[in-house]
């Protein structure tokens, strides 16, 4: 006890310290606080989940399709390599493919190349779930993966539970994504709080719980696993190409 009193007393943040609230949050858990220099700031908290690690990030956001500062949680989890698969908040789903539609129509383009993001791209190369395989989550939610049968069971679990009871403004971008292992999420976050980050820590660490419980759940099968297809310019459409 005398030891937890020496390092919350060595710890205490300083008065004009903005995130000082946070940082004595994480330590009191005994996560790893790491303030981000710079001219626009953020900070790092490095905790677990059970075992396995966890990064949780807020800062500059690294995609356009959030405006402001953005919280980013990343973990490895068990799953195949191979598998992709995206959850966006459904009007972040209306505004990306508008916006990759309307920049592959202005450059004349033809095919989804690298230089987009993987959410966009996605989006464009599989089909998403449609409104009976979304359920309940149809209004607010919506899904894409190059396995169906993996992202419908991952959804309809306790994620899908916490989805419908979390309270974001319906604008504001959400991106759950799965890709070589990792685990993202992606919200847009303007002012950090610690009732803001537990709530999404919560949402993500439920993420991998339901991750580890689907497994490799339709990943022994390449039906529904499609590549990049052409882009057309009155709609997205998958062309399939060779497989790996």
């Amino acid at each position: 006890m005398l030891d937890s009193l020496k390092r919350w007393l060595g710890r205490k943040p300083k008065a004009d310290d903005p995130w000082g609230d946070i940082q004595q949050w994480a330590d009191d858990r005994q996560y790893h606080w790491r303030d981000v220099r710079g001219t626009e700031g953020g900070f790092v908290i490095d905790g677990r989940h059970g075992t396995l690690p966890w990064r949780l990030e807020w800062g500059p956001s690294q995609r356009d399709y959030v405006k402001g500062p953005e919280l980013r949680i990343r973990a490895d989890v068990s799953v195949p390599p191979e598998l992709q698969a995206l959850v966006l908040s459904r009007r972040l789903q209306e505004r990306m493919e508008s916006d990759v539609f309307d920049q592959f129509v202005e450059d004349l383009q033809t095919r989804v190349d690298a230089r987009t993001p993987p959410e966009m791209r996605w989006l464009v190369m599989y089909t998403p779930l449609n409104s009976t395989e979304l359920r309940q989550l149809r209004d607010r939610w919506a899904g894409v993966s190059n396995v169906k049968a993996w992202i419908e069971a991952w959804m309809h679990g306790a994620l899908g539970q916490d989805l419908m009871a979390l309270q974001v403004d319906a604008d504001e971008p959400v991106v759950l994504m799965l890709a070589r292992g990792r685990l993202t999420l992606r919200a847009g976050l303007t002012e950090p709080t610690i009732p803001a980050i537990e709530s999404w820590l919560h949402l993500f660490e439920c993420g991998i719980r339901e991750a580890r419980r689907t497994g490799s759940t339709g990943c022994d099968t390449q039906e529904d696993v499609t590549e990049p297809g052409l882009f057309v310019p009155s709609v997205m459409a998958n062309e399939p190409a060779s497989a790996h």
